[in-house]
């Protein structure tokens, strides 16, 4: 529900009305504008609530108009949020016309690996380092990452390289360790419905890097952001992967880039794609990565590994770092015209 107030309504009537609902057991969320102010509920709310609050503060003087959400997000729908979110991570922009690069490996594997890596994205003009610590794999017999040592390298290599740093949380027990050495963090797609990860990661207060689950729909994603901003944390970027494609032989998923452009319709959250796992084909990178900048996206998350071949997780969707560069090249000319 969102209550537009009258132009020129004074902070007290505005107080007033936010009141009226404190008392029905409700906590309002007041939205200043340009020229009048609107407060949001952002609950669910029984049917007899609707209909009081609606008779009380539709009666209020100083109330325009008592309108219900036509979302089931709340906080994330640009409804309660008109303007377009940005992200400051340190010196680095996320949102509102910017275009962030993300790039990095797949998995931390050495300290020498990842300070390879660093220097290619440093070197290109990237500004944002990945790498995963923690790996969740199909199988358990697969590389699952250096865990706090990686973490280690993570932090220290980023501070050499003046980068800002991103990596994935896997359960809420780990969020304050994952927090201490990166920052911002990763919730996977795989994890994109672990509420309590959600819930715990928003409460870090740390910026929150959401990806979409490979099954999941507009609606699903956003209410996935939605428990992040429940717990008061405004820093939440959503990503692109990719969902389930129709022809497996083809590609690893079938990126869903329309969903840029709707996503920036109905939510003011910074929209980032991931066309590394969105193909899984190093191959189709950097097209995808260009459309992303057409479409409005707001930067791409990219994997480059040093020695691709060498990978032990995604070396086939890598870039190696003279391909990097060219992307870096490329993606810069065509978002400067945009």
């Amino acid at each position: 529900m969102i209550i537009l107030m009258k132009l020129g309504a004074s902070d007290a009537e505005i107080q007033a009305a936010a009141e009226v609902i404190r008392q029905r057991g409700v906590e309002p969320l007041i939205l200043p504008g340009e020229d009048r102010a609107a407060i949001g509920i952002p609950a669910a709310l029984t049917h007899d609530q609707k209909m009081d609050l609606e008779s009380v503060l539709g009666a209020m003087p100083q109330v325009s108009k008592v309108t219900q959400t036509s979302r089931p997000y709340k906080l994330a729908s640009r409804e309660f949020h008109p303007s377009d979110t940005v992200v400051q991570v340190k010196d680095v922009q996320i949102g509102a016309g910017s275009f962030v690069v993300m790039g990095g490996p797949c998995s931390i594997e050495s300290y020498e690996q990842f300070d390879q890596a660093a220097h290619v994205v440093r070197q290109s003009g990237a500004t944002v380092l990945r790498g995963g610590a923690f790996k969740p794999r199909t199988s358990p017999y697969a590389f699952q990452g250096l865990a706090k040592d990686g973490l280690k390298i993570l932090k220290e290599v980023g501070t050499k390289y003046g980068l800002v740093t991103v990596t994935e949380v896997m359960s809420p027990d780990l969020v304050p360790l994952v927090a201490e050495y990166s920052d911002i963090l990763q919730i996977g797609a795989r994890s994109m419905q672990n509420f309590p990860l959600l819930i715990e990661a928003g409460r870090s207060m740390k910026p929150v890097f959401l990806k979409r689950g490979p099954s999941a729909s507009i609606d699903e994603f956003l209410l996935a952001a939605e428990y992040v901003l429940s717990q008061g944390n405004p820093d939440v970027i959503l990503c692109e992967r990719g969902v389930m494609p129709l022809d497996r032989g083809y590609t690893r998923n079938t990126l869903d880039i329309s969903a840029v452009p709707v996503l920036k319709e109905y939510s003011h959250l910074p929209v980032i794609v991931d066309p590394s796992h969105g193909t899984g084909v190093a191959r189709y990178v950097l097209p995808l990565a260009k459309a992303a900048g057409v479409v409005g996206a707001d930067g791409v998350m990219v994997e480059m590994h040093p020695n691709p071949k060498q990978a032990l997780s995604d070396g086939s969707q890598a870039l190696t770092p003279d391909q990097f560069g060219e992307l870096m090249s490329q993606v810069n000319r065509l978002v400067s015209l945009r």
